[in-house]
């Protein structure tokens, strides 16, 4: 049995996109972006309070790098990982973690942004800077991109720090990027990738379960992509 614990626009849209890509079956319980990843039953699975966790045949997993190392070793046979023998493991294994240098410099803004909701918690000197951080991560995919994808194929590699660019995209323009764009545009026409974007839960696939008290539509408390982006703050 796998079973994906999620929550629309955070980092488990990642194993979420992966598990359509290995055309595996699984449940999916969505939540709110609430306390309600704080509380029981949900705390007795992950005492951190954070999405994703994965439930994999008696397994938990709650770090989206290790569940994308554990499934594709899991399913080897969807081509989406690397093993040891191969020449591009240690490029495959330093992307899928570097996705999540991106997303630390995305859940900075995030906080920035969204959580602090009174402008005078917020410090455009910090914005500013994890803007300017977040664009550098973005120059190092640019640099890192030989060619249509970041190895010679698609990858997990590539959903992980495509997940995450697509998070990044809402506090910085990619335009300054053009490989970033255009890869980007690869995956996001991915049908896995349009599964695992935020909005009507039955298009998300999996075999849905009750997920706090969700039935449809969009999670409540899970924002907007674009209530995210603030350019100014990259442009300063």
């Amino acid at each position: 049995m796998i079973r994906l614990h999620h929550c629309p626009q955070t980092r488990s849209m990642r194993s979420l996109w992966l598990l359509h890509e290995l055309g595996v079956d699984f449940e999916l319980q969505v939540y709110p972006f609430d306390k309600t990843l704080r509380e029981e039953p949900y705390r007795s699975l992950n005492p951190t309070g954070r999405v994703p966790t994965l439930e994999i045949d008696g397994v938990v997993l709650t770090e989206s790098g290790a569940i994308a190392q554990y499934l594709c070793e899991s399913f080897p046979e969807a081509g989406l990982g690397r093993s040891l023998r191969d020449a591009d493991y240690a490029q495959w294994l330093n992307w899928v973690h570097f996705a999540e240098t991106i997303s630390q410099h995305c859940a900075a803004l995030t906080q920035q942004h969204v959580a602090l909701y009174e402008d005078w918690m917020r410090s455009p000197t910090i914005m500013q800077l994890e803007a300017r951080r977040l664009a550098k991560t973005l120059a190092t995919v640019e640099q890192g991109l030989a060619d249509r994808y970041l190895l010679s194929a698609f990858s997990a590699a590539d959903i992980g720090a495509g997940q995450a660019v697509y998070m990044a995209q809402h506090f910085v323009p990619l335009d300054p990027f053009p490989k970033v764009s255009a890869w980007f545009a690869r995956l996001q026409a991915r049908p896995a990738f349009q599964r695992a974007l935020p909005g009507d839960l039955s298009a998300m696939g999996g075999n849905l379960v009750s997920g706090a008290g969700l039935r449809g539509g969009a999670a409540p408390g899970c924002a907007s992509p674009g209530i995210f982006l603030n350019r100014r703050s990259w442009d300063r």
